[in-house]
């Protein structure tokens, strides 16, 4: 029996939600995203996170909060504050919510109590 899962719907809603966003982040990122540097330690970053979180490991949440945080610091690094008044909004919603999802504090804690 396989002991890996991708997704844990027995975690709390917003580490199931987190964990779903980080893997759609992930696979667009590697469609859209081209071969910076930036774009595949985000998109490792994102997929490895998801997996650990899904699996309940601390290292997978520390990665998927450093590669969702260093998303938000690249979009505003390359588009500036020009991210709030174009259609990169949209792109910035959804980091910033996958941001608010793992730091959650429901997120945090339950992390803190059950992850290994």
């Amino acid at each position: 029996m396989n002991q890996w899962k991708w997704v844990n719907q027995f975690q709390p809603q917003t580490l199931y939600i987190a964990t779903i966003l980080c893997y759609v982040d992930a696979v667009f990122g590697l469609i859209f995203g081209g071969l910076v540097l930036a774009n595949l330690a985000i998109v490792i970053c994102l997929g490895a996170g998801a997996f650990g979180i899904a699996n309940e490991k601390r290292w997978g949440y520390a990665v998927a909060v450093g590669g969702a945080v260093l998303q938000v610091v690249v979009l505003f690094a390359i588009f500036g504050m020009e991210v709030f008044t174009s259609t990169v909004i949209i792109s910035f919603l959804f980091d910033a919510a996958l941001v608010a999802l793992l730091v959650h504090p429901m997120s945090r804690e339950y992390q803190r109590i059950w992850f290994k």
